[in-house]
């Protein structure tokens, strides 16, 4: 079965914290050992929307109740095909928490996030979220897991290597 190249990542918000997913346990993970957000490849059919709340759902037990829509990042790689991820936020949610087969789910104070292993793009949108930025599309070129290229709203960021 081919893999959508589309994507939704949520960060679910709660006390000025956001629920992270610790990458471990997955074998051949692209995030291995590194924090990311929740969520996964579209199945069939799937809205963006439908997408985020299944994801979320799997991963984490959560319904959400409230969500904004805060970006589209598209992501070019080297090492795997391009990927095109709907970035959300999430400040609702119900539920009780279950286990997460791919990893261990953790709630990070924001201001502490810049202590994680996290992708070096992330940082960048992980900025633009914590600044409210308006909705963005934020272009990500990896060599590796080097970044070398980004581009928000068509103006290229400049990248200190």
């Amino acid at each position: 079965m081919i893999r959508s190249p589309l994507t939704t990542l949520c960060y679910i918000e709660k006390d000025d914290s956001y629920l992270m997913l610790h990458r471990v346990s997955k074998k051949n993970d692209i995030n291995k050992d590194k924090w990311i957000g929740v969520g996964g490849h579209f199945e069939s059919g799937e809205s963006p929307e439908e997408c985020l709340l299944r994801e979320v759902r799997e991963e984490t037990g959560y319904h959400l109740t409230s969500w904004s829509f805060r970006g589209l990042v598209t992501f070019i790689s080297d090492r795997w095909p391009t990927e095109y991820m709907c970035l959300y936020t999430a400040d609702g949610f119900e539920g009780e928490p279950v286990p997460c087969d791919e990893g261990e789910l953790v709630w990070v104070r924001k201001k502490d996030l810049d202590k994680l292993y996290l992708w070096e793009g992330d940082k960048i949108f992980l900025s633009l979220l914590a600044q409210d930025h308006p909705f963005f599309s934020l272009k990500l070129t990896y060599q590796g897991d080097n970044l070398i290229e980004a581009i928000l709203d068509g103006r290229n960021l400049m990248i200190q290597t």
